[in-house]
């Protein structure tokens, strides 16, 4: 059986992601796919598994995290528009 690269569970319906750069990793959760891939906010460390914002080669979870980095003019919501 598939074994999974980040919680080591054999599992018969582990499935496999290739990333970008070619790497292939295998998983038995999707939670667990997510904790191997997912970046994490430059500022508060959370996973991002949405859309994120990205500055400066960092990305970040919302606008507020990435102002407390400094960076300014990025949005999370249209409400202010």
């Amino acid at each position: 059986m598939p074994t999974c690269d980040t919680c080591g569970n054999d599992y018969a319906h582990a499935f496999s992601i290739t990333t970008h750069d070619g790497q292939v990793h295998t998983f038995d959760s999707f939670e667990c796919a997510i904790h191997a891939l997912a970046p994490r906010c430059a500022q508060c460390q959370v996973r991002v598994i949405g859309h994120g914002l990205e500055a400066n080669g960092e990305v970040y979870c919302c606008e507020h995290c990435a102002s407390k980095d400094g960076v300014d003019g990025l949005r999370d919501s249209l409400d202010d528009a």
